[in-house]
């Protein structure tokens, strides 16, 4: 998984009913694109995270304020 600074992400819902995540990364902390990533979700939280299968990219979609 290669990200960079102000792509979009979606977190995956794991169980039935569960909603999809939606956020834009911030900072990408590994080298190369690599994780960690630092995220903030659309309502507000932000977190640094190693993304697993339930996570996907979407390039340089983010609106930057």
């Amino acid at each position: 998984m290669e990200a960079t600074q102000g792509d979009r992400i979606i977190v995956h819902g794991r169980t039935v009913g569960a909603a999809d995540r939606h956020g834009v990364i911030l900072e990408v902390r590994g080298q190369g694109g690599a994780p960690p990533y630092r995220v903030r979700f659309d309502d507000g939280h932000e977190t640094i995270m190693y993304p697993g299968g339930d996570f996907a990219v979407e390039r340089g979609t983010a609106n930057q304020a």
